[in-house]
């Protein structure tokens, strides 16, 4: 038996990870796409007039174990993958795309939406009902519902290829991070504290090199040896490394892939009928245009980029006095920065880490929802797992029931991306048969523990933490009918904010008294380093808002205007980060070959939206600290309006209903003292 086609008999029909084989994904992708079409036909040669329940809900409702199955082998690609899987998605990928494109460009099936949408009495429609009746309908014109036949062909070869690019780009990425090795003699390790020595030597007894200490690419070697380490040559090299990936010239290179998908989503976008793929994308975010998001973008430069220069020459003259550095780098701001810290607010990661255990943070991460939400977390050990290194738990309410299935993956290792993120291996949604609640997942690269330490977090994976479990809230709360729209199913602009909110109470006392506790006397956090985290929150903020400001500007550079016959990445991005580069640029890098939340993940003319969710968590956290940062009442608000709600209405509609209010931008400036 293939355990993909069909529900297994695991607790909460969880995936059955220990009897899935590689072997079985192709075979139940063919099947259960052919399951699929059968039920979009079903719907098609239905000859009862189209209605909302036989059309839209029906549609909606179709393909389901598909998607499981879907969701299980793309979050493997991402966390658990090997030459074969990738091998897999080569196939799989163009079969889906095959399979989207049959449902959206289905002329008769078109017929009977549209016959729906134009002919439907929407007084008595829940406002969810009315969201999905408009979403079904725009689902097929914006995806050529509206096309002639060649254009549809057109449409579907784009896609295909579209899809193919997206994943050898990842491929790419992931070969770069994999294949980078810096072996240390002792002497380099100069200036590391003693858990990255060891770290360090844990890597390279890893790799077969026994009493050596290694440097790789993965974030928990990186960071910390740009920050640490004294030589300054090895800190350039690594630099290098770092933001060369896939910018060589060998058969690792994204150069002509990152030309080919931007030219693909332009072609895309105008056989739609868009001016580019900015707009196209933009049409469904709360941004709406490229204009509106470039004057965001502008409204916050104003501010953001004096502050960074002044960053900058601060910097840069403590580097001189310190060290006499005259040509002052990328390489070297990460090192003089923690030096400056430490001196300014006698702060920095190595103080901080021993309060920062990974199993206390989680525990902290856990108690801080269920002050607000009333949930707590139980260690199930019957769910299986896709890695040994992954804790499962069920999640239930203040009355003990079940809520959902939580996933968590903590640590680097080779066949995992780089990065953090939340998914989700089922959605949550209602029908006859009751509520199906959802299974998420968080995929982390935080510290390892080492032979003599535990994994203890720098605050910076202590504010990741908080932030990825911000979007699990999302999908774990959810609380609509139609899965489509549950969860974290809401525009891409919007999606942040449950995840960048959470991150404020990382700064609060009465939070980082839950959990923040020595790992080897139990001593509570104390205020002083707490006043201390909070005065140097704004530390360098400048400078770190242009460096936003900057992806998301070359996120819009690529995609607002047509680039189809751009000739060459380097230029284009030196061009363009000109105007927003505060340190000088590097021979030999390029930050758009390893750019893979747009060129690999949905962040594609929609970066802006971290800073535009800023805005939005600045001015929600502040109606918090107005009332308290527990206040039931806010906290119940936020739950209903915000997580619970999902997709269900326009984001706008349900931030006023939870707030009372419009953000406002000046919020967000007030909390980075940029004002």
């Amino acid at each position: 038996m293939n355990p993909l086609l069909s529900s297994p008999k695991t607790p909460f029909n969880t995936p059955a990870f220990e009897a899935i084989q590689n072997e079985h994904f192709l075979p139940a992708f063919k099947v259960l796409i052919e399951q699929a079409k059968d039920e979009v036909n079903s719907i098609v040669e239905n000859n009862d007039v189209a209605n909302f329940n036989n059309t839209i809900e029906t549609l909606e409702k179709s393909g389901k174990l598909l998607d499981r199955a879907s969701s299980v082998f793309f979050n493997l690609n991402s966390a658990e993958t090997s030459d074969e899987i990738q091998a897999l998605a080569r196939d799989i990928s163009p079969l889906l795309t095959d399979f989207s494109n049959d449902i959206l460009l289905n002329a008769e099936l078109f017929e009977k939406v549209k016959y729906v949408f134009e002919n439907t009495d929407q007084s008595n429609f829940t406002e969810e009902q009315k969201t999905l009746l408009s979403k079904s309908y725009k689902g097929f014109v914006r995806n050529g519902a509206l096309l002639n036949k060649e254009e549809k062909a057109s449409l579907r070869e784009i896609d295909v290829q579209l899809s193919q690019q997206s994943l050898e780009f990842g491929e790419h990425v992931l070969a770069e991070t994999n294949k980078y090795e810096m072996l240390l003699t002792e002497a380099d390790l100069s200036g590391l504290p003693d858990g990255i020595k060891e770290m360090a030597a844990q890597t390279a007894a890893e790799k077969g090199q026994e009493s050596k200490w290694m440097i790789t690419l993965d974030y928990p070697s990186y960071v910390p040896f740009m920050t640490y380490a004294d030589n300054r040559e090895l800190r350039k090299e690594l630099s290098i490394a770092f933001a060369s990936k896939a910018f060589k010239g060998d058969e690792n290179d994204n150069q002509e892939i990152v030309k080919n998908i931007i030219k693909l989503r332009n072609q895309r976008a105008q056989l739609l009928g868009y001016d580019t793929h900015a707009h196209f994308v933009l049409e469904e975010r709360m941004a709406e245009t490229p204009d509106k998001v470039m004057d965001f973008l502008g409204e916050i430069r104003t501010y953001g980029k004096p502050a960074a220069e002044r960053d900058v020459k601060e910097l840069a003259e403590y580097a001189k006095k310190l060290d006499g550095i005259e040509d002052f780098q990328k390489w070297d701001f990460g090192y003089y920065s923690e030096k400056l810290k430490k001196e300014k607010y006698s702060i920095d990661d190595e103080l901080l880490k021993p309060y920062f255990k990974l199993e206390n943070a989680v525990q902290g991460v856990f108690e801080t929802a269920e002050k607000l939400y009333g949930i707590h977390f139980v260690e199930n050990k019957e769910i299986q797992k896709y890695n040994d290194e992954v804790t499962v738990y069920e999640v239930r309410d203040k009355s003990d029931k079940h809520v959902a299935v939580f996933y968590a993956d903590f640590f680097p290792r080779e066949g995992k991306r780089a990065g953090a993120w939340m998914t989700s291996y089922a959605g949550q949604s209602k029908d006859k048969e009751g509520d199906h609640r959802p299974h998420i997942s968080i995929v982390c690269n935080f510290t390892k523990p080492t032979a003599t330490k535990p994994s203890l977090l720098t605050f910076n994976e202590v504010t990741t933490l908080f932030h990825e479990f911000g979007h699990a809230l999302h999908g774990m709360l959810a609380n609509g009918t139609y899965e489509s729209l549950s969860g974290t199913n809401v525009y891409w602009d919007f999606v942040e904010l449950p995840s960048q909110i959470l991150e404020n109470w990382c700064f609060e006392k009465e939070c980082l008294d839950l959990f923040a506790k020595h790992y080897e006397t139990g001593e509570t956090i104390p205020s002083k380093l707490i006043e201390k985290i909070k005065a140097s929150s704004n530390f360098l903020e400048g400078y770190q808002t242009m460096r936003q400001l900057s992806f998301g500007m070359l996120d819009m550079a690529y995609h607002g205007q047509d680039n189809s016959s751009m000739e060459s990445i380097e230029s284009f991005e030196k061009n363009l980060m000109a105007g927003s580069d505060v340190l000088p640029s590097v021979p030999g890098t390029n930050m758009s070959c390893s750019f893979s939340h747009i060129f690999q993940g949905g962040y594609s003319a929609g970066y802006y939206s971290y800073k535009w969710a800023e805005v939005l968590d600045a001015d929600a956290f502040e109606y918090f600290k107005e009332n308290g940062i527990f206040n039931q009442n806010i906290a119940d608000k936020f739950k209903e309006n915000i997580l619970s709600a999902g997709g269900s209405e326009h984001p706008m509609k349900l931030y006023k209903k939870f707030r009372g209010q419009e953000p406002d931008v000046k919020a967000l400036l007030r909390r980075a003292g940029l004002l």
